[in-house]
């Protein structure tokens, strides 16, 4: 059984207690041969929902991509740093590490030899404009119809928050976005529908409006929760 403040809560990071259980529950309803790309780890809080979700669901495999030195934000907050071995040691501690696969690396390079599909991709690695851009051009094309595509911290970095607007806005190739905390979610298709592409506007409209960090919560039915 899943418990955030128990199993999650102490490892450094970021990360919501409503991102944690999505992270949970999306990775808990993957197919044993289905793909998790983690893109940006940091000490592993993201990675062990994610895992704890796939231990308790039908064991799909996690790609947890960081080269542990560090974002440009983190190096200005905390200096020079390598996070690889508290990460290990706090994989090896949730028991989950059997269904993850660290790979040290920027998450360009690792694209490069990446040759999987994904069902769902976590891009939280540097959170300027041109880094994260980068991202989602590099590992969207890797996602499959159906898959989920998230994009963290969409409130407190203006580049992530920049980029699922234009997606939002532009892409015949998403639809049901879904806003969790600071977490921005959407559906990737074939080709999405009108409808799906006028609600896609109406969500970025709402989210501009009325998304403020952890007081509302609103996919693209319109349904609110607080």
């Amino acid at each position: 059984m899943f418990n955030f403040d128990k199993d999650v809560f102490s490892i450094g990071g970021w990360l919501t207690k409503e991102e944690g259980k999505f992270l949970y529950e999306s990775a808990k309803k993957l197919s044993k041969n289905a793909n998790i790309i983690e893109i940006g780890s940091w000490k592993g809080r993201s990675t062990i929902c994610f895992g704890m979700g796939v231990r308790d669901g039908n064991g799909a495999t996690i790609y947890a991509i960081d080269p542990h030195k560090g974002s440009s934000e983190h190096i200005k907050r905390f200096g020079k740093i390598d996070t690889y071995k508290e990460f290990l040691n706090n994989i090896n501690t949730a028991g989950i590490e059997k269904f993850v696969v660290p790979i040290k690396a920027t998450s360009e390079e690792a694209a490069k030899d990446f040759n999987k599909q994904a069902n769902f991709i976590l891009v939280d690695g540097a959170h300027e404009y041109g880094y994260v851009k980068k991202d989602y051009d590099l590992w969207f094309p890797k996602l499959v119809n159906g898959g989920i595509i998230a994009f963290h911290d969409c409130w407190h970095a203006p580049g992530v928050h920049f980029l699922t607007a234009l997606i939002l806005f532009t892409s015949t190739k998403v639809r049901k976005p879904r806003l969790l905390d600071t977490l921005t979610t959407m559906e990737k298709v074939e080709q999405n529908s009108l409808v799906d592409r006028v609600c896609n506007i109406l969500f970025v409209l709402y989210r501009l409006l009325f998304g403020w960090i952890g007081t509302i919560k609103m996919d693209s039915s319109g349904t609110v929760n607080k």
